[in-house]
């Protein structure tokens, strides 16, 4: 099993709930979290008198799991159909889940998804 965290800005998120219930996700997780990565926020470019501060940008963090015959084909599509071609576009990282347990039954592994 493999856990996607994948970030991505807010106007994506019904693109992305279609893509991982189509491709084998059972769930996901959403959480608002604010950030920046190499650009540090900054969405111009500057000159070199200006100094740009960091500017947190809000976002969205889904995380899903999944089986791993599932990861590469929610990936490709995730890239095909979500890239804006520009800065903030998001990213996804994917994770080892050693196990999980449904609390209500008991069930483990990819019975409990």
């Amino acid at each position: 099993m493999k856990e996607l965290e994948i970030v991505i800005p807010s106007e994506k998120l019904e693109n992305l709930k279609r893509i991982l219930n189509n491709h084998g996700a059972k769930g996901m997780m959403i959480l608002n979290v604010f950030g920046y990565g190499k650009q540090k926020g900054n969405t111009q470019v500057y000159t070199r008198e200006e100094v740009p501060g960091i500017n947190l940008v809000p976002k969205l963090c889904v995380k899903s799991y999944v089986e791993d015959k599932y990861v590469e084909d929610i990936i490709r599509v995730i890239l095909d159909e979500l890239n804006m071609g520009n800065f903030g576009s998001g990213k996804i990282f994917v994770k080892n889940v050693e196990d999980v347990i449904r609390i209500r039954t008991g069930e483990r592994g990819v019975d409990a998804l």
